[in-house]
């Protein structure tokens, strides 16, 4: 990958070509809707070689207006709608043709019939109807119809989309975020419900609900498995978490923080560790960058979090969590120098952190700036939770 986990591997990648009549890809991924594009189009963009196979003769993607978009998808409707949710064209697919010949790693074959997929070693190879094979590590099931998992004869259930609910630690797992569900988009995908038990290097996507955030969470976690030549079940959420979010996916909902916000990424940040928590409203999860920041809704949070915040916290009994006492906590938990610190932060204020407000250490924090100062100097997201959710230390 280019980026986040990839950043600092040389570039190497999968061999493509005819070798007899096998051809080898790194990714595999069967389907013609919004799913097998966003997984296809991901696993590509994060540096692994990946073949997207079609049996139709083109793709027939689904949005729902109610859906967050970001990112890539935020890219993609823009070069084929001019940015607007996508409705039935003539031209869609001459459209689709045009942006993905543009990406790097990516191959579309279109109107092929398979025969067959199997198992050899670790990954897979699938038979086509001219006698030729595809051989791949990780296959990724985003078939509508039904029949390559009728193939597979392997039983599983399809990830399906979570309402966000702080009753339950699982969203701090997400890879995905903001789908439309029945009466809300502040909803979330989780790592673990893509991996299957006793069955690696299969990723598998609802074609209940077709999404392209959904399928680019199933194509980075593909990617990262082909990649570094591990099983899925090797997966490091965080990792895959970093990934989606240099590219600027929202694995967190927050529906008044897009990621064209220069300080979405610490936000997201920031809700997914739970620290400060959305404001779940009309269906949809707010995180209120505005809103000034309470000593009681971060003191256990943060304790939770970091050792050293229980005696900061201790020691700042009803303090208010002023600028000044942020770049506090922020130094003791984090153990920078405060002094040094201090400087930068007031350096930085306007130009790196770009907050339009002036900086003065007396005032009462905001969520934004809040977001910022942590991200920056003692980030929550470093932090390991287990497949529930729950902060392991």
């Amino acid at each position: 990958m280019k980026r986040g986990f990839f950043i600092a591997i040389a570039a190497v990648c999968f061999a493509v070509g005819l070798q007899g009549q096998t051809v080898k890809t790194g990714v595999l991924v069967v389907g013609n809707g919004s799913n097998a594009l966003g997984a296809g189009i991901q696993a590509a963009k994060s540096g692994v070689k990946t073949t997207i196979l079609v049996t139709e003769p083109g793709f027939k993607p689904k949005s729902s207006a109610k859906s967050m978009v970001s990112g890539i998808e935020r890219d993609f409707l823009k070069a084929i709608n001019n940015g607007k949710q996508l409705t039935p064209q003539q031209n869609t697919n001459d459209l689709i043709k045009l942006f993905t010949d543009t990406i790097k790693n990516l191959t579309i074959l279109k109107s092929v019939t398979w025969t067959k997929f199997k198992r050899s070693g670790g990954g897979w190879v699938v038979e086509l109807s001219d006698k030729k094979s595809i051989k791949a590590e990780v296959l990724v099931d985003a078939d509508q119809s039904g029949k390559l998992k009728q193939s597979l004869q392997i039983e599983y259930k399809f990830p399906t989309w979570n309402a966000l609910d702080y009753a339950n630690t699982l969203y701090k797992t997400s890879i995905a975020a903001g789908f439309s569900l029945a009466n809300t988009n502040a909803s979330f995908l989780s790592l673990y419900q893509f991996l299957i038990p006793g069955q690696n290097n299969l990723l598998v996507l609802n074609p209940e609900q077709e999404s392209f955030s959904g399928g680019q969470a199933a194509g980075a976690t593909a990617a990262y498995a082909a990649f570094f030549h591990k099983k899925t079940s090797e997966s490091v959420l965080k990792n895959i978490q970093g990934e989606l979010l240099n590219f600027r996916l929202s694995i967190f909902p927050m529906a008044d923080v897009n990621d064209l916000d220069s300080n979405w990424k610490a936000m997201q940040f920031m809700g997914l560790s739970g620290i400060l928590k959305a404001e779940l409203a009309n269906g949809s999860a707010s995180f209120l960058p505005d809103k000034t920041v309470t000593t009681a809704e971060v003191t256990q949070p943060l304790k939770d979090h970091f050792y050293k915040a229980q005696i900061w916290f201790d020691d700042h009994k009803g303090q208010e969590m002023t600028i000044g006492a942020t770049i506090d906590l922020v130094c003791y938990t984090g153990g920078r120098s405060p002094v040094t610190t201090r400087n930068e932060i007031n350096k930085y204020w306007k130009t790196k952190f770009k907050f339009s407000s002036e900086f003065d250490e007396k005032r009462i924090i905001n969520r934004r700036e809040f977001s910022v100062l942590f991200y920056s100097y003692n980030n929550p997201f470093n932090v390991r939770v287990d497949k529930t959710g729950r902060i392991t230390r």
